[in-house]
């Protein structure tokens, strides 16, 4: 008699999601250079003026509550997760980022730190991909199972104009267990409005987590002692659909977005409901 009993690792919940919103950061920059190579000037102009740039990307996100890969964990809870990215125009980039829990003691959960590569390529620069190691600082060490980091890859398409793409990404987490997760996003970039200094667009997208899980077997009779061993199952995480609508104005972004999370049941998990939340967002760029 065998049976399977899951217990969802909260730290590689966050973890997780709190990479997965510093990959979505980072598509986010690269779709805002590709916009301004796509500027009316001359190729001559662009080489001048792009052949060697830096850029310095600030950004500050709320979410009016928490859910950890689409969970509540019946604590009700904002955060703020602001993060720091520098990019070259060679395709270096490295970013420090962190997370903020209003209710969670401490408050101060993470700080990240990332270095990467990503590169543009193919006809009309529609295939890109990068690849990146990150590193894991938490304000409390001594809990058991956390990650050091993890090594992501990713490729992605989008049509000509920019307005339609996809993502496709893998991350395998540092630590004691070999724990990894593939996410997909499919998004769009639709202009409701463009003048030399005014931009605004709504950017819908689809996001789909899949990953290992950690589950518990128990196995044994009501006669044998009982055996309880640990093993990691892949299945489907969560399902989450983006409404972010985007202001921009000069090098400043402001995005509100509406956000829903449809997580999957995976073991013993019943009864999981769908969730919802608002986030706030502005963001400068500097060209160094």
């Amino acid at each position: 008699m065998k049976i399977i009993l899951l217990h969802i690792c909260l730290f590689f919940f966050t973890v997780s999601v709190f990479s997965q919103e510093s990959q979505t950061k980072k598509i986010a920059i690269d779709e805002y250079i590709d916009e301004l190579l796509l500027e009316e000037q001359s190729l001559d102009e662009l080489l001048a003026s792009f052949i060697n740039f830096h850029l310095l990307y600030i950004s500050v996100n709320y979410n009016n509550d928490t859910y950890f890969s689409g969970r509540d964990i019946d604590i009700d809870q904002y955060n703020i997760s602001p993060q720091i990215t520098y990019m070259h125009s060679k395709g270096f980039y490295a970013s420090v980022s962190g997370i903020y829990y209003s209710e969670f003691i401490p408050s101060w959960d993470v700080t990240t730190a990332t270095i990467g590569y990503g590169k543009s390529f193919g006809k009309d620069k529609t295939w890109r991909y990068y690849t990146s190691l990150t590193g894991y600082l938490y304000s409390e060490n001594n809990i058991d199972g956390l990650y050091n980091g993890n090594i992501s890859t990713g490729f992605g398409i989008q049509n000509k104009n920019r307005t339609l793409g996809s993502v496709l990404s893998g991350s395998y987490y540092l630590g004691s267990d070999a724990t990894y997760q593939i996410a997909s996003r499919t998004y769009a970039n639709l202009k409701l409005l463009k003048t030399k200094k005014h931009h605004l667009k709504i950017r819908p997208q689809l996001s789909i987590f899949a990953g290992t899980q950690i589950v518990d077997v128990l196995s044994g009779t009501a006669l044998q002692d009982s055996i309880i061993s640990q093993n990691n199952i892949f299945g489907l995480i969560n399902t989450q659909i983006n409404f972010p609508i985007q202001y921009s104005i000069n090098s400043f972004d402001f995005e509100l977005g509406y956000n829903l999370n449809f997580p999957t049941e995976i073991g013993d998990e019943t009864d999981l409901k769908n969730s919802s939340f608002f986030n706030i967002g502005i963001s400068y760029l500097l060209d160094l």
